[in-house]
């Protein structure tokens, strides 16, 4: 596991959502301050706002993703193309380990959280979710379309 994995880990460990796990363990990648990295990727965790729709894990991993090959131009659709290219298919491959991409799922929910604040993270929390294997696979993917970021 690289250190940007295990990094992504421990912060998932100290009570940040799934996204701003898995983005800000690349913050340096990318000149951007870990605050800010934090805050960019703070409404995906949960599913998207606890909404428990694209899995956390998976929504940091995309904005990774665009940071390497997202467009700058409007204009631009070949650009935009590469990038929407890259982000299925590192969804397929999220995919094709979990199951889904979805949180609801993942977390074997039959339906969606009514609340938007989250569960007070325990050992119990963290026993009774597959949120940690989902952030490491997240940072595999990351790395195995990105390596220059292991």
């Amino acid at each position: 596991m690289s250190q940007r994995a295990e990094e992504a880990k421990r912060l998932f460990l100290e009570g940040y959502n799934c996204s701003q796990s898995v983005a800000a363990a690349y913050a340096d990648a990318f000149g951007i301050e870990k605050e800010t990295m934090l805050r960019l990727s703070a409404s995906f965790g949960g599913g998207i706002g606890r909404m428990r729709k694209t899995c956390g894990a998976a929504c940091g991993m995309f904005l990774i993703a665009g940071l390497k090959t997202g467009s700058t131009d409007g204009k631009d659709q070949e650009a935009k193309g590469k990038n929407y290219a890259v982000v299925r298919q590192m969804a397929d491959a999220f995919r094709k380990e979990n199951g889904s991409i979805t949180c609801q799922t993942l977390l074997g929910l039959r339906r969606a959280e009514a609340s938007a604040m989250p569960s007070e993270r325990t050992a119990d929390y963290y026993a009774s979710r597959p949120c940690l294997k989902m952030v490491e696979d997240a940072c595999r993917i990351i790395e195995e379309f990105f390596p220059d970021l292991a």
